[in-house]
Parts: structure tokens; sequence; C-alpha cells
């Protein structure tokens, strides 16, 4: 069937570090390097982002930065730093620095001297959205981050979970372009998983697909489905869901009787490690009495992904994904695959990254790289409406996936039973 890559065509498409052809294009993105509830109570945060060690910072007046984490004076890490009403300042011996990594002062310097002028730290832009803060490592002027539904509509019940992923970032998107893994990784494993507890268990994710499909359009790749029992009316196959260029899938409930937005979003770290964001904003029935605190902050919580046996927690459907992520290897051997129908979704995303890779080597803007403003006000994604993997209602779906850890999810589960939304859309 198969684009098989080779070893080379892998190589350019996987690495992330400075000067490589896939980091360069992925630099021409913004990328989450925390939540903004993370910083709240603390001034400092180590950022490891496309091969860089970097820190996030917050200076006095509550502005944000994101610098090289070594000082160029002896290289003590800045992530001890001191908080300045302008920067950050060098621990080590007070040296300061702005969110440009501009140096600002050498206090022990003579007070006639021009040497800070001639030391500086990397430093890039920072800026939120939904919750989240988002870091640029591209060159200037630095494009828009893109205003996608689910991080601005409200209001809402916003949470996302975090995890360390022991792999590239590809084979976790490629993981997205992969429709038909669900009914098998998330639906019968889980069955079997329910069989030897001695409780078995159907559930709707099970299903099996009989037809998938892949669009392009301008941000990126629609995938849908048709499962069994299903029309070709459905949702499913007539809208489907997106995996936004580069590196976001979206999910979700998309409407109904409950409205729900749910993104994965894939950082690199470097080549071999990613930071994976579940994001997720729910919007409250009309009239539902949501206390106030829900509705203002976006907690981040940990995502565990093995139990204490050191296997995967195959109940859940996050880590699951993390099985299949991590055991292909830190990169996946591309060239070694046995590629059939069911990958064309994965073949045609790896054809789109070597053209917009091939277009930033060319100097024009990639896919997805907005810059006008008026274009950007919200971005509002296909999204299926009642998914036949969610038939067996909003309280299983939670209690399998990624928001059963999360510290609001009573208080989630309370907020749509008080309203006596029901439990299927």
């Amino acid at each position: 069937m198969a684009l098989m890559l080779s070893a080379q065509e892998n190589e350019t498409l996987t690495r992330v570090g400075p000067g490589t052809p896939g980091g360069t294009l992925l630099r021409r993105y913004w990328h989450p390097v925390a939540g903004a509830d993370e910083m709240r109570d603390r001034w400092t945060k180590r950022v490891k982002l496309l091969g860089e060690d970097l820190v996030l910072f917050k200076d006095r007046s509550g502005t944000f930065g994101l610098i090289g984490e070594s000082c160029p004076h002896r290289r003590a890490s800045m992530a001890y730093g001191i908080p300045t009403a302008r920067g950050l300042r060098c621990p080590y011996h007070g040296w300061e620095f702005n969110g440009t990594g501009r140096c600002l002062e050498m206090p022990n310097e003579p007070a006639d001297s021009t040497f800070k002028d001639k030391v500086s730290l990397p430093g890039y832009p920072v800026q939120e959205l939904g919750g989240l803060l988002w870091g640029y490592l591209g060159p200037q002027p630095a494009p828009l981050i893109p205003r996608l539904d689910g991080f601005v509509d409200g209001p809402a019940i916003r949470m996302c979970a975090k995890t360390l992923v022991q792999s590239n970032w590809l084979q976790i998107m490629e993981n997205s372009l992969d429709p038909v893994h669900t009914e098998w990784l998330h639906g019968k494993l889980y069955e079997f998983y329910k069989e030897q507890q001695g409780s078995p268990t159907a559930v709707a994710i099970a299903h099996h697909h009989k037809r998938i499909a892949f669009d392009e359009f301008p941000y990126g790749i629609i995938k849908r489905r048709l499962m069994e029992g299903q029309s070709e009316d459905s949702s499913d196959w007539r809208v489907g869901h997106p995996v936004v260029f580069p590196n976001i899938l979206a999910v979700g409930s998309g409407g109904g009787l409950w409205k729900s937005y749910a993104f994965q979003i894939r950082v690199p770290m470097d080549d071999e490690t990613t930071d994976h964001y579940w994001y997720n904003a729910f919007i409250p029935p009309e009239g539902a009495n949501v206390p106030r605190e829900l509705l203002e902050n976006c907690p981040i919580y940990d995502a565990p992904q093995r139990g204490a046996d050191g296997n995967y927690l195959l109940e859940y459907i996050y880590a699951q994904d993390v099985y299949a992520w991590e055991t292909q290897g830190r990169i996946a051997a591309r060239d070694q695959e046995a590629l059939g129908t069911t990958d064309a979704g994965i073949i045609m995303f790896r054809k789109m990254l070597q053209r917009e890779l091939h277009k930033v080597q060319a100097g024009e803007d990639p896919m997805c790289v907005l810059r006008d403003p008026a274009q950007n006000v919200r971005i509002d994604l296909p999204l299926e409406t009642n998914k036949d993997m969610l038939a067996d209602g909003f309280e299983s779906l939670l209690r399998r996936n990624i928001v059963d850890r999360s510290p609001l999810r009573d208080t989630l589960l309370d907020v749509f039973r008080s309203e006596k939304v029901p439990v299927a859309v």
C-alpha cells in the first residue's frame, strides 16, 4: 500500500533539535510549555522543548519569559534564579536577564563596563491561551497562536493532564491517523481486561470499523469512520474530527445535550521524549450552578501510566495509547514496517509533513501558521456529534479515560448530574 520511509527519511521527520529539518519546521509553531496554574505559586520551571534546555520564569510584574537554562557566565542554572521587576537574576553572581535573553545588569562589573551588551541567553516569547502557557522558538515575527474553539469557548470547566512519554512525537501523532486501532486497543483489549477480572463487559468503542476515510482541510486532516450498525448519514462518517497540523488531535462530543472539547497536544522535548497534554474543556449546561473557581482555573494534573507492578494501566484509554507509543521504541523504525490499507491516514500525514517541510526550506510559511488576526478570532473545527464511541454515556467514558484521574472528576460529574443531563448522547 505504502509509503515506507527510508532510514534517512525517518531521521529527517523525527529529529527536532536546532538546525534539523524537522526541528526547523516545528519551530514555526507555538507549543505549550506549562499550565498557567502551575506558575501561580512559583517563579521558575525547567522546560525542555525541541532539544533546548530552557527556564520558564515569571518576573515581579507577572510577565512570563522563556530563556536558556545555563547562565553564560559560569553555566549555573537559571532555574534557581531570583525574580526582578524586569527579569531574572542568576543566583550565582546576580547577572540579570530579561525575557528576550538580553543581559540587563552585571552588579560586580565596573560601572562603565559594556560587557553586559556582549552577553545574552536564548530568549523566546510566551503567551497564555486557554489556561496554558505557550512558547515560540522560531524566527520573528512570531505568528499567532491558533485560537481553536475549545481554548476560547466558555464559560468552561477546564482541566489538563500531562505525562512524559518515552518516545518520539511522530509515532504519537501517527496513532491519531489510525482510526482502526480504537476498536482493538481501546475496545477489544479493554473487554479482555474485564474478562480476566471476571466481569465481562462490552463497550461501544469496540464496534467494528466498516470504512475509514481522510480529507485534507486548511488546518490539517479530518478522519472519518463508519462503524458497524451506523448509516452513512451518521456524523462519524459525514463530519469526523481533525488532526490539527502539526501536533494536535481534536476530539470531543461536538454538541448534543452536553458539549465538551478535548485536545491531545504532543510537545517534542527532544528526539526521544515527548510532553503529552490531554486538555479538556466542558461547557456546563445552561443554568448550571458551577462554583466560580472551576471556571477561572485550569488545573494541571499527572497522568500515571503504570501501576505498582510496573505494567501499563490498561483499563484506561490513555495508558493503552502510551503502551502502543512507547513499545515501538524511542524512535519507530519506519523502514521496517509493513503498512496495510488501513494505514492510509498515516501515509497521508507523512506526505503532508514532507510537503510542509519543503515549503519551510523554500522560505515559505507552512500550513496552519496564522498571521491575520481577523482569521484567528475563533477557529471552529469540524467535530462529529452523537459519536458511536460515546454511546455508553458521559460517565462511562470519563471513568475509562484521563478525566478519571482529574481532581475535578467528581465535581464535574455532579455539575452534569444536577442538571439532569442524560449520561448518553
